[in-house]
């Protein structure tokens, strides 16, 4: 029984694993955004979530274990100015996995991991109804003009 044994195993030794997913996460705060297989991408939203949980708890602690998991300190740096900004509104969540189909050499299912800003939540909240103007039907017809607007029409 697998019982208490979270994350994906992925055929690979957990040292490897480990700096796969360390140069992942990386390269995702640093681009907000990497293209990468489904099941690197699901394990990969485990370790950004956690990260973001500690640049939101901002302390010296939570900093020096971000930077024992990132490579650089200049994206951990980002990251924490950042964090209280973009992701103070919610409590989880912090990333996207968008499937973008079967990658051509190997079939393998690909996915795009993004990190999603609070500003993107808003903006879709705010929307206007369109008002109908109404114009007269014309039942598939140009509509008649007059004499001065064809003129109008060739002199410019």
């Amino acid at each position: 029984m697998r019982h208490r044994k979270a994350g994906l195993k992925l055929n690979r030794t957990s040292s490897h694993r480990n700096a796969m997913f360390r140069n992942m996460v990386t390269s995702l705060f640093k681009y907000n955004r990497i293209r990468t297989t489904s099941a690197k991408a699901k394990e990969l939203k485990r370790w950004a979530d956690n990260l973001i949980t500690l640049a939101k708890r901002g302390d010296l602690h939570a900093r020096r274990q971000a930077l024992s998991i990132v490579r650089e300190k200049e994206v951990v740096h980002k990251l924490f100015k950042e964090a209280e900004d973009r992701f103070n509104g919610s409590s989880g969540g912090y990333t996207r996995v968008i499937r973008l189909g079967a990658r051509p050499g190997d079939a393998a299912p690909m996915s795009v991991v993004e990190l999603v800003s609070s500003e993107m939540g808003k903006k879709k909240k705010e929307r206007k109804k369109k008002q109908a103007k109404k114009e007269p039907s014309t039942h598939g017809r140009e509509p008649d003009r007059t004499g001065a607007e064809k003129i109008d029409e060739e002199s410019g």
